[in-house]
């Protein structure tokens, strides 16, 4: 219900029509609208780009995507250790405290 509101109220008083309608926007008007973005993602899931000529620099995405984009690279690190693990030249780490004197 709250999130209905907020949408009506976003798309009538958002006052920049560029803003309301493109989600790859220059620096200077994400700057300008930088509390807009925020309410964009945050409230409606949205991703907005934000360019500096036409080279992609920055993203403003909702916080649950760079939970999961974590999560997964997790996942990855995770199972690239395992995998060390199971390389034969692999040193366990009591043998290099030993060698180190640790």
């Amino acid at each position: 219900m709250i999130y209905n509101l907020y949408k009506m109220c976003y798309s009538t008083f958002c006052t920049d029509m560029a803003i309301r309608l493109s989600n790859k926007l220059t620096a200077s008007v994400a700057r300008q609208n930088f509390s807009d973005i925020l309410s964009r993602a945050e409230y409606r899931g949205e991703r907005v780009i934000v360019h500096r000529g036409k080279k992609p620099v920055a993203a403003v995405v909702p916080v649950e995507d760079v939970e999961l984009l974590e999560k997964l690279e997790d996942e990855i690190d995770l199972a690239a250790a395992r995998e060390a693990l199971k390389d034969p030249r692999t040193i366990p780490w009591k043998t290099i405290k030993k060698k180190l004197r640790l």
